[in-house]
């Protein structure tokens, strides 16, 4: 009887520990999950004074640049080199796990002179099923998850851009599909980690509404936007970084 019983404590012993084992093994995955976790700053570098310049057919063929603002905003410039600054910028907002666009204005660091508002928005998979509502945010565009997901998705934007005093209405949707991160090259790097937007966009800023654009992205961690541009419409089109730099 003694023999059975200590058999039976030893077994309860070592099933606990291996519980124990166990449970600690899932700790130390979920933590390694969690402290894996990238997100769009590591990648778009939308809060660092960051910049970079992609060519085409062996020569510059435009050029962006991050302006941020503070802890939340930034502005992301893009145009030509030669006749940099532009006269233009995006305007990005932090907030929860979101990127918000908020409009455009004259340059980097000006208030908006185009509002940009949704009256619509759902996401869904990456191929863009099961497509469910997304909650409203003061009507700014949810345009990228802040952390990164390990698997795609898909968002799809409806509304307006006006002037502050709405004197003007340009409608527009914007589709997109973002892609988890991935390895990826280009003629100038190799060995890069990319995550991928691939977007359309449709409008009617001074002509019937259609399609505008379509184009993949691809975003390097570490280096910023627009590592390879795969463009469709309005023509078929290929660009590659070729500089990064920070000012």
């Amino acid at each position: 009887m003694r023999k059975k019983l200590a058999l039976l404590t030893t077994a309860a012993a070592l099933l606990a520990a291996a519980v124990s084992v166990s449970r600690a093994s899932d700790a130390s995955t979920a933590s390694a999950s969690v402290a894996a976790a990238e997100n769009y700053g590591q990648y778009s570098l939308m809060f660092e004074r960051s910049a970079g310049q992609y060519w085409a057919g062996g020569a510059a063929a435009g050029q962006w640049a991050w302006t941020p603002l503070s802890a939340t905003e930034s502005d992301i410039s893009w145009g030509d080199p030669k006749t940099w600054p532009p006269k233009s910028a995006e305007h990005f907002i932090h907030s929860g796990d979101w990127v918000l666009l908020d409009g455009y204005n004259d340059g980097a660091g000006r208030p908006l002179t185009q509002v940009q508002r949704v009256t619509s928005e759902q996401i869904g998979t990456a191929t863009c099923d099961a497509m469910t509502p997304i909650p409203s945010d003061g009507g700014k565009q949810h345009y990228v998850k802040w952390t990164i997901p390990a698997t795609g998705y898909c968002l799809d934007a409806v509304g307006t851009i006006k002037p502050p005093n709405g004197s003007t209405t340009v409608n527009f949707r914007h589709l997109q599909k973002w892609s988890p991160p991935h390895p990826c090259a280009n003629a100038y790097f190799t060995a890069q980690t990319c995550i991928t937007q691939f977007e359309q966009w449709w409008d009617d800023n001074n002509h019937p509404y259609a399609l505008q654009l379509a184009r993949s992205l691809e975003i390097a961690r570490g280096k910023g936007p627009a590592f390879t541009n795969h463009t469709t419409v309005p023509v078929t089109w290929n660009a590659e970084a070729r500089y990064y730099w920070h000012y």
